[in-house]
């Protein structure tokens, strides 16, 4: 009963945007379906990792040093700002990114998913707080905190999944030249402001 409780959660937790929504679908117009699917990846390896860290007890010096947590605040401002401003960059040049070589169209979109989702530490907060919400009385905690996660994870994937196949879908209108140029300007914009809301906000 509590994995579906769990369950629900996860995709009313999936369904609100925010910055990985950004970078998956930034990624899906500027690369297609597999660049999108790449970013999708590396942003859930990023999740299953702090679902470890809290199962086993990791994030919580995370959450005990507010050093660490302004460093990775910092870090992570900063990889968003710098995302947006190439974007934006891109828009105002009228020009794509030069469709690259497989190995390196996957690497660069898995690694920005992961970079964002690792240097995120509202991530490591949420993972340390939401999880062992859903732990039953009695059960081995360790393990059940990665069982919600690995959950957790596949629930992502599927929706995430299902934004990269509507948006390619629409690829047809939406690579028109304008409308691309303006879907830069509107993510570079949204990666910016992503950027300085995280280092602004309060812990």
């Amino acid at each position: 009963m509590y994995l579906l409780v769990f369950a629900g959660a996860c995709v009313l937790i999936a369904m609100v945007p925010g910055v990985s929504t950004a970078i998956i679908l930034r990624q899906t117009l500027r690369a297609g379906r597999g660049s999108g699917l790449a970013a999708t990846l590396g942003n859930e390896t990023g999740i299953l990792l702090w679902g470890l860290a809290a199962a086993f007890g990791l994030s919580a010096l995370l959450v005990a040093s507010q050093l660490a947590y302004d460093v990775m605040r910092v870090a992570g401002a900063a990889v968003l700002v710098a995302m947006g401003a190439q974007a934006l960059w891109q828009a105002r040049k009228g020009t794509a990114a030069p469709e690259p070589a497989v190995v390196q169209g996957w690497r660069g979109p898995y690694l920005a998913g992961l970079g964002t989702c690792l240097a995120n530490p509202k991530a490591a907060v949420f993972a340390m707080s939401f999880l062992p919400q859903f732990v039953p009385a009695g059960q081995n905690v360790p393990v059940t905190l990665v069982t919600l996660a690995v959950v957790w994870v596949l629930i992502d994937l599927l929706w995430y999944g299902l934004l990269i196949w509507a948006v390619a879908k629409a690829k047809a209108w939406l690579g028109r030249p304008a409308v691309r140029r303006r879907l830069e300007q509107i993510s570079g914009v949204v990666l910016i402001g992503l950027g300085v809301r995280l280092v602004v906000e309060a812990r």
